[in-house]
């Protein structure tokens, strides 16, 4: 009987704990497509340039988001699009929080992604160390 019961008790938990991250990952989701669209249609910040959000990753309470974005320019107009996205925290977060109805909406902080940077300084050096051009 109690092998049942703690069989069951393990099975519950590993089951909360994959429907936990899958609502993150969902949340995630969801805030990437809505925080794109409101950069792109609402935000009148001239700084702000051409700004893509690549990735949301969210803290396991789901209180705070780190969004990920990649912006095209030098690195003045990253500087400039950065804090630009940052001073209009409050206003992303306030339009989030009317138009997905959450009950918590998560502090955003935003996070320069240099994955992509990172990728082709990489294969540069592949074709570097093959002799291709």
């Amino acid at each position: 009987m109690r092998v049942v019961t703690a069989i069951r008790v393990v099975s519950w938990a590993f089951e909360s704990r994959v429907m936990v991250q899958f609502r993150r990952e969902r949340l995630g989701d969801q805030l990437r497509v809505e925080i794109a669209d409101l950069i792109q249609k609402e935000v009148r910040d001239p700084r702000v340039g051409f700004v893509t959000v690549t990735e949301v990753r969210m803290s396991p309470d789901l209180k705070h988001a780190r969004v990920y974005v990649s912006i095209l320019g030098d690195e003045e107009q990253t500087v400039e699009s950065l804090d630009a996205l940052e001073r209009s925290r409050g206003f992303l977060k306030s339009q989030i929080g009317h138009r997905l109805k959450l009950r918590y909406v998560p502090q955003l902080r935003f996070v320069l992604d240099e994955t992509l940077d990172k990728s082709a300084r990489i294969e540069s050096l592949l074709k570097e160390a093959y002799g291709e051009k």
